[in-house]
């Protein structure tokens, strides 16, 4: 219930800072707000026909979209944006399964101390739209909707030296793990609680559906041309849990990092190479193989590095 009644203040201080604004005027100015996003397909397909060093036909597609909202007025900035995704690929001898999933929608309020200081609060939520599999094993699923979910909230300091970079820096973070489906959260999956089960197996109390963790959070953000149409957009994440019991784990640090480069070939036609790592050390990734007998067994569950690389290049439409 503390961290809970903490992670409510944390919320409740962003409401502050907008509600000290909307004392000042009855209306928004229409002026104030600044909208923008894009919708992104992007399109692979491979076909082999008595092709003498072999492949295997593929066809793959994704789709991105983003929408930002931004509102600035005399000392306030308020930035919002949704961002979604979601991708499909069928090779020759496989199903259709996805390659790209993600829901992450950010809102940051924040009033003017200095010229490059404003004190804010964010909150931040991300999950995925459809179930995810470990293939080739497609029959038991390892994720969905709100299984992981996060959301985050925290009020802290935000500095900006030049205007397409971000330095955010809190010491009150609340950050809430979701596991929806209680299958998984039996499992302990994505560092929830697990369940405990008697000596013959029959489960006595069930796994958490909620991980709170209150802790630190730094979080960097840089959007800039760096060359002549190219365009670098990359966030760091970085969350330090002040009240792990473990106290051995109170030194790992979470971390977040999406790495973008838009190289647009021109107005409606865009290559984009994307990266993303995640270290969190809540999450363990099991590692499969096969024993003596030749079955497949998990060999180890421990924490790793994620990494996710993708490439493409697609209509793209801005506004």
């Amino acid at each position: 219930m503390k961290k809970v009644f903490l992670f409510g203040i944390l919320i409740a201080s962003g409401g502050i800072l907008l509600a000290q604004e909307n004392n000042e005027s009855d209306t928004t100015e229409l002026k104030n707000w600044s909208f923008s996003g894009f919708f992104q397909q992007n399109t692979n397909q491979v076909s082999f026909t008595n092709w003498a060093a072999g492949g295997e036909n593929s066809f793959s597609l994704v789709s991105q979209a983003r929408f930002d909202a931004n509102y600035k007025r005399d000392d306030t900035q308020w930035e919002n944006y949704v961002d979604l995704a979601y991708g499909i690929i069928k090779t020759e001898n496989t199903s259709l399964r996805k390659n790209s999933d993600k829901i992450d929608v950010f809102s940051k309020v924040g009033r003017n101390l200095s010229e490059k200081i404003s004190m804010s609060a964010l909150i931040n939520f991300q999950s995925q739209f459809a179930e995810g599999f470990n293939f080739p094993n497609d029959s038991v699923v390892v994720s969905r909707f709100m299984a992981p979910g996060y959301l985050t909230g925290s009020v802290g300091f935000d500095y900006k030296p030049l205007d397409f970079l971000s330095i955010y820096v809190s010491p009150a973070t609340g950050k809430f793990t979701f596991v929806s489906d209680q299958e998984l959260a039996d499992q302990g999956r994505f560092g929830v609680q697990p369940a405990e089960f008697n000596e013959a197996g029959e489960k006595i109390t069930d796994g958490q559906n909620v991980n709170p963790e209150f802790g630190s959070l730094v979080r960097i953000a840089l959007n800039k041309e760096i060359f002549t149409n190219v365009i670098l957009n990359t966030r760091v994440t970085l969350f330090n849990n002040y009240t792990d019991s473990d106290v051995s784990n109170r030194k790992n640090t979470d971390v977040d990092w999406i790495l973008d480069l838009n190289m647009p070939v021109n107005e409606f036609i865009t290559v984009t190479v994307g990266f993303h790592l995640i270290y969190d050390h809540d999450i363990k990734i099991p590692k499969m193989g096969t024993n003596e007998m030749g079955e497949e067994v998990v060999l180890y569950d421990r924490p790793t590095t994620q990494f996710k690389q993708q490439m493409g290049i697609g209509l793209v439409y801005k506004f």
